[in-house]
């Protein structure tokens, strides 16, 4: 039975889903699926979703949109259509000392500062975490492609534009690396369901006591250079093995 937003059939997506914010970045991703291999299995909503395969491999890509909210609804209807293994490949804003633009974070757990995570928990405490196998794989991954990245906590939030003075001093002395807005939920909902899932960031841009987001943020040229070397990384952790 189609799912309510996702409008595929349980068989329509692979076990592995990559999961980008953006459908523009949805559809580029399936652009490096092997040659003809590549179907488009949802564009409800604009939220495009395409099936194939990556050397060999069967992987999905689903749009996820921006936020938790959207975020759960599509990894609750991914999980009635069989996923087990759910990668995140988005952007966020650095806040840890040291981090730069274009830098790789892999996510080890979340702060979940959202409200569709906290809703699902009643209020009540918990700790969003990665899988650490898939994780892992992400590290090795980068780490054979020449890419340090920096793994650690981020802090998943509901407002991109926030206006508090110390608000990234706060979770900077907390040991939180990054903000971003969709980890907790998918980390959330992959442990409920007992299935794994990860994180991948590219560092958009940083905010700091003398930066901020639209001053730091990269050109778009830049950007898609970072992301799609984050892209390669997660399809090869995705797939090894």
């Amino acid at each position: 039975m189609p799912q309510i937003h996702l409008r595929a059939e349980e068989g329509d997506y692979a076990p592995l889903v990559l999961l980008p914010g953006d459908p523009n970045r949805a559809r580029r991703i399936s652009e490096r699926f092997d040659d003809g291999s590549a179907r488009q299995v949802n564009d409800h909503r604009g939220m495009h979703g395409f099936t194939g395969t990556f050397r060999g491999t069967p992987v999905s890509v689903q749009t996820s949109g921006m936020g938790t909210p959207s975020l759960s609804i599509v990894v609750e209807e991914l999980l009635r259509l069989g996923a087990t293994r759910l990668v995140r490949v988005g952007t966020c804003g650095g806040i840890a000392r040291g981090l730069k633009t274009g830098d790789l974070v892999i996510a080890t757990a979340s702060c979940p500062v959202d409200g569709a995570t906290s809703t699902y928990l009643h209020g009540e405490a918990y700790a969003p975490a990665a899988d650490f196998q898939l994780t892992r794989a992400l590290v090795d991954a980068a780490a054979s492609a020449g890419i340090e990245a920096r793994t650690g906590l981020v802090a998943s939030v509901d407002v991109f534009y926030n206006p508090d003075d110390d608000y990234a001093q706060r979770w900077r002395d907390r040991g939180v690396l990054a903000f971003e807005m969709e980890a907790s939920a998918l980390f959330y909902l992959a442990a409920r369901a007992g299935v794994q899932a990860a994180c991948a960031l590219t560092v958009s841009d940083v905010l700091g006591d003398d930066v901020s987001s639209e001053e730091s943020y990269l050109p778009l040229d830049e950007l898609d250079r970072a992301i799609d070397r984050m892209i390669e990384i997660a399809l090869e952790a995705g797939t090894a093995g």
